[in-house]
């Protein structure tokens, strides 16, 4: 199914931050981040599993996770002007979404890619932070090719 109808209004102005402060493409966002968080991380801790049992797992990442990254990712210009972590979390979660909704990359492809990037310690709190940070960081590198230059 075509979701186009769904950035109608947004093609229109086109923009970095057209896309990043989009507060609908956020929510989408927030759930399409989750979910590929949840199973990556599901997948992880199952291939690192010691005992080969199967875990599942079904966490939110963090807006600390979701802002660091895009600021390691090199990608404010994203966000409004003086963003807090909610607000660069939210721009995270609207670029996400955006690239799934413009069929870039699919929700298999983002789990993939994060699945790749999530090869350290995620028991540890604050390992999994640190780790999580890189991954994310990782899929907006790959993710800016589909994005606007302005």
């Amino acid at each position: 199914m075509s979701y186009d109808f769904l950035l109608k209004d947004l093609n229109n102005k086109l923009t970095q931050k057209s896309i990043g402060t989009d507060k609908g493409l956020a929510k989408i966002g927030d759930g399409v981040v989750n979910l590929t968080y949840s199973i990556a991380k599901s997948i992880v801790l199952t291939r690192n599993s010691k005992n080969n049992n199967s875990i599942r797992t079904g966490l939110k990442v963090s807006k600390t996770i979701l802002a660091n990254a895009l600021k390691e990712a090199d990608m404010k210009s994203f966000a409004k002007n003086r963003s807090d972590a909610h607000d660069l979390a939210d721009t995270v979660e609207a670029l996400v979404a955006y690239v799934w909704l413009i069929k870039k990359m699919t929700i298999e492809d983002i789990i993939n890619f994060l699945v790749s990037s999530l090869n350290e310690n995620l028991i540890v709190r604050s390992e999994e932070i640190k780790n999580a940070t890189i991954a994310f960081r990782k899929l907006l590198n790959e993710i800016k090719k589909f994005l606007p230059e302005n």
